[in-house]
């Protein structure tokens, strides 16, 4: 296949992304990809959309505004609009390649971006198919059922007052994304986030390990489980790993409940959450699986 450096804009912001075209004669179908919290083209999602790229489809995997090698302020925010802004420009760039079948177009997200995968493609109809692995659903009520209403709302209240700081300082809280033991305060917590990041295995110049405080917040309050009420008749998979400490078997379940068809889940024996990241013998199968979906839904030519 061909890698191309290619950019697009959203919402005035230059996004910087990675165009993969298979060598024969198109035109493809063409997948976007969207992946996990402060992640960037260079990891998990390059990884994913290589692989899917190789079975003959077009893919394009992308920086989100605020990361890696495009444009946006603040740096390393987490902003759910924007994302999902992105995405709708990402799929308007692939519908405009000569490479690309505008009619027969797909979103996979992994971790995270299983959620906003999940919200996108239930809002934007030239979206034909979706495959979410290891998907994170956020849910404000799941948030609030989980943390205790008490908790929540004291948590709400503690981003409340660091906003009102924020804006008499002008200053921008910063936390670490995920734990280097330097005393920062950190968004992912445990070992398993820094055992990816913290090594070789996602080593790239683009990643930061910082996100700002207010990333947080958004991570709490976004809804991103609501696409599955209007997924339909969109074509929904679901990879999951049967033990995973930070998207939950039980919401990747719930959200399969609540999407109606056509949709498949499948569950796959991992150990951690970070297995569907980049261990062979998780991705392979997860591959598999999405490769298999897509071309039920977007035959290659």
């Amino acid at each position: 296949m061909q890698t191309r450096d290619v950019s697009f804009t959203s919402d005035g912001i230059t996004l910087a992304g990675h165009l993969r075209v298979p060598e024969h004669r198109g035109p493809h179908p063409a997948v976007v990809f969207t992946g996990p919290l402060s992640g960037v083209k260079e990891q998990v999602t390059g990884l994913y959309a290589e692989r899917i790229a190789a079975a003959g489809y077009v893919t394009l995997s992308f920086d989100h505004r605020n990361f890696g090698a495009s444009g946006g302020t603040p740096r390393q925010h987490e902003d759910a609009a924007g994302k999902l802004r992105d995405l709708r420009d990402a799929v308007s760039f692939l519908t405009a390649q000569p490479e690309v079948d505008p009619a027969q177009i797909g979103c996979c997200g992994i971790c995270l971006g299983g959620g906003y995968a999940l919200r996108f493609a239930a809002f934007d109809p030239r979206i034909r198919a979706v495959a979410g692995i290891a998907g994170g659903y956020n849910s404000p009520v799941a948030m609030r059922d989980a943390m205790g209403t008490e908790q929540y709302r004291a948590r709400l209240a503690m981003f409340t007052e660091l906003t009102q700081r924020q804006d008499a300082t002008g200053k921008l809280e910063y936390w670490a994304a995920v734990d280097a033991h330097d005393g920062r305060p950190v968004v992912m917590g445990g070992h398993e986030p820094a055992d990816y990041y913290c090594s070789p295995r996602s080593a790239c110049p683009g990643w930061v390990n910082q996100l700002t405080a207010l990333s947080v917040l958004e991570l709490i309050t976004v809804d991103l489980a609501a696409g599955a009420d209007l997924i339909s008749p969109t074509a929904l998979l679901l990879v999951h790993g049967r033990k995973d400490d930070y998207t939950s078997p039980e919401q990747a379940a719930a959200v399969f409940d609540r999407a109606g068809d056509p949709r498949k889940l499948v569950w796959l024996d991992t150990s951690n959450h970070i297995d569907l990241y980049d261990v062979p013998r998780f991705v392979g199968p997860a591959v598999d699986e999405a490769v298999s979906w897509f071309y039920t839904h977007l035959r290659p030519r």
